[in-house]
């Protein structure tokens, strides 16, 4: 018998919720969370994991979701309409559905990618991300727990996997001491090491990713296009990488012909592991041909007090500065502030590229603080372009959008 899927709990009473007027408008018209202090009314306690059915003011099912008594995100919404059953089939539609909408993005020069991002496409609090024939399953409500059986199956099923790694999001760590971050669900060969190492492609250039102890999967997946698009301006140019992480915009300037990049981390495992990159790509000409350098440092400090370094391309990919909604104020003075820093580090014609992964940070505000500090610049720079969320990674609520970056170009430059 095949391992079971999400399912009602059936030996008691369906869990029942009543929601304020104002929640049950916001879930009809599409949004996927329902927070505890609008949940008005249910019929007894819930337990993580188990399908909480939605009613409203009649007594009328309207929608489903997954319970998680311990998350201020009470109810993830799985379906909203007419009553339907959410069992095996359910989420095999669903995978296949977000197999197929990616079918065509990716070919054999790019192995690595999301195949399920959250809500946006179905699998609330829960993402899958590829890496060659390793999969890794990250998941951001304990709501899940009690269905990784049911989810490692349908995974083997549709996608062959050699390897399927578990990641929790930081507010999990503590909460479910039966697993870990970084435990192994699914291996088809020998046990991996403790520290699991995958390289995969990406646009043909090879890359390292630490499935189980890397940030987010293992890699910065969803910068790929914005990576593509440095290699497009890289040409001749010399390039600083600020908060370089593994080394990825910096590899991709190499290939465009870049005459120099510099890597700019506090962190010493990012810099290695961008040496080891750099590495698995040693034979391509161009990246050979390219100066490289490193700088350990803190980027803040040490673009404020290096002014006299001067750059063609600046490329500025911080750390979201803002986790929560309080922190949006100073994210956003501290996103100008370090344009402006960017900026007078610019060569005359020289690019800046600035990105934001902060969620709590919208994109007009983000964008508008940018503008700002170019304003204030001596500098006469145009807006040449902005981008948000790669194809694989797709927003469809507010929340979900947290990407963006800024493209600024003096005028005049090529």
């Amino acid at each position: 018998m095949k391992p079971p899927l999400p399912s009602s709990v059936a030996a008691t009473p369906r869990l029942r919720l009543r929601l304020t007027a104002a929640a049950e408008a916001i879930v009809r018209r599409g949004h996927p969370w329902v927070f505890a202090d609008s949940v008005r009314e249910q019929n007894r306690e819930g337990a993580a994991g188990e399908l909480a059915a939605i009613f409203d003011r009649n007594d009328k099912f309207f929608a489903i979701g997954f319970y998680d008594p311990q998350s201020p995100i009470r109810v993830r919404i799985l379906h909203v309409g007419q009553s339907l059953a959410i069992d095996e089939k359910f989420w095999r539609d669903r995978l296949v559905a977000a197999l197929t909408r990616r079918r065509e993005w990716f070919d054999a020069q790019t192995t690595g990618y999301r195949l399920i991002n959250g809500e946006s496409d179905g699998w609330p609090g829960l993402v899958l991300d590829r890496y060659e024939q390793t999969c890794v399953l990250k998941i951001y409500t304990a709501a899940w727990f009690a269905h990784l059986t049911g989810i490692v199956h349908l995974i083997r099923e549709h996608l062959h996997p050699e390897l399927i790694v578990l990641r929790l999001s930081r507010k999990l760590g503590v909460s479910v001491p039966l697993r870990t971050d970084g435990e192994v669900l699914f291996q088809g060969g020998p046990a991996p090491p403790a520290n699991t190492t995958v390289i995969f492609q990406e646009h043909g250039l090879r890359l390292e990713a630490d499935v189980r102890r890397g940030q987010k999967t293992g890699f910065f997946l969803d910068q790929r296009e914005n990576r593509q698009q440095v290699e497009a301006l890289a040409a001749h140019r010399t390039v600083l990488n600020a908060f370089s992480f593994s080394g990825g915009f910096s590899l991709y300037a190499a290939r465009g012909g870049a005459t120099s990049v510099t890597d700019l981390d506090l962190s010493a495992h990012a810099l290695a592991a961008a040496r080891r990159n750099f590495a698995l790509n040693h034979n391509h000409p161009t990246i050979a041909a390219c100066r490289r350098e490193q700088i350990q440092a803190d980027a803040f400090q040490w673009l404020a007090h290096n002014l006299d370094r001067k750059f063609d391309l600046v490329i500025l990919d911080p750390p979201s500065l803002a986790r929560r909604e309080a922190e949006r104020a100073g994210a956003i003075r501290a996103y100008e502030k370090l344009a402006g820093a960017g900026i007078a580090h610019l060569r005359r014609n020289g690019i800046l590229v600035a990105c934001s992964c902060s969620g709590h940070v919208p994109q007009e505000e983000f964008f508008g603080a940018v503008r700002t500090a170019a304003r204030r610049s001596d500098r006469r720079l145009i807006e040449w372009q902005t981008t948000g969320q790669p194809p694989d990674h797709p927003a469809t609520f507010k929340e979900a959008a947290y990407l963006k970056a800024i493209y600024l170009r003096e005028r005049g430059g090529k």
